[in-house]
């Protein structure tokens, strides 16, 4: 019998590289998979909290409140929101920039339910909200942000429409929602950028509203949120949930319309 250390390549020797091999392949797959956490959640970290100190420096901190400052602070977290998802989609998810066509449809489920949203507000704004709300603070709130005549605050709530809800879709949900979805389960991931959205609207709306207000409001918020994410988890596109949140922002800004000036 040949022993085994004569033959061209013996056994024992193809058994240890065998599991080193293994072992490289196991160690690459967990770098990978560590990888794949580490990125949604540095692209988390370094966008969820800007629109939060933007709201803050500008709106609640009173040293830099209605400041030059807390103007420029604010500025620059809208800057950031907006440029850094397309800097990281490009130079660290290598993609390719598109329009978000609705390729699977969703535009009238995105209308419908923008419709039933909007009613649930206003029916919790006549039936529940209303005795809590001090039209005089709401007042106060519009003049301080310069929206003291109904031409300022139409003008106001055309951008925030027209412009601004669209910009955040394509923040909240294109970009956030893409990056929980790496992270957690489908259910969870529209959970978790639907609170993450909820944040800094709250910060905006404790400066000119009592906190129980503030937090019936951000239930609303939060669920606009959760019916938004869904949208884009399951259409692929910004377009359905943008007609949406477009159409509960008329249903809200004419809320604070009536508030405000016609109360």
């Amino acid at each position: 019998m040949k022993c085994l250390w004569a033959c061209p390549t013996p056994p024992l020797i193809l058994m240890y590289r065998a599991t080193q091999l293994n072992m490289t392949a196991a160690q690459s797959s967990i770098s990978s998979a560590q990888d794949r956490l580490h990125r949604p959640l540095l692209a988390l970290a370094l966008l969820a909290p800007a629109p939060s100190i933007g709201t803050y420096f500008a709106m609640s901190f009173e040293a830099t409140r209605g400041t030059t400052l807390g103007q420029i602070i604010y500025a620059a977290s809208k800057v950031w929101i907006l440029a850094f998802p397309l800097v990281w989609y490009i130079l660290v998810e290598r993609g390719r920039p598109s329009l978000s066509p609705a390729r699977k449809g969703g535009l009238a489920i995105g209308a419908a339910l923008g419709l039933g949203i909007s009613v649930a507000i206003a029916a919790a704004y006549w039936l529940a909200a209303r005795p809590w709300i001090d039209p005089e603070q709401m007042r106060d709130a519009a003049t301080r942000n310069g929206l003291n005549s109904p031409q300022k605050y139409l003008a106001l709530a055309a951008y925030l429409v027209l412009i601004n809800s669209l910009l955040e879709e394509y923040v909240w949900r294109w970009f956030v929602y893409r990056q929980c979805e790496r992270l957690l389960s489908g259910a969870l991931a529209v959970a978790a950028s639907a609170f993450l959205f909820t944040v800094h609207h709250a910060i905006a709306l404790q400066s000119q509203m009592n906190w129980s207000v503030t937090l019936l409001a951000c239930l609303g918020i939060f669920i606009g949120g959760c019916a938004w994410s869904w949208c884009y988890q399951r259409y692929r596109s910004i377009w359905p949930g943008y007609i949406s949140h477009a159409i509960v922002d008329i249903a809200v800004l004419a809320i604070g319309y009536h508030i405000i000036f016609g109360a």
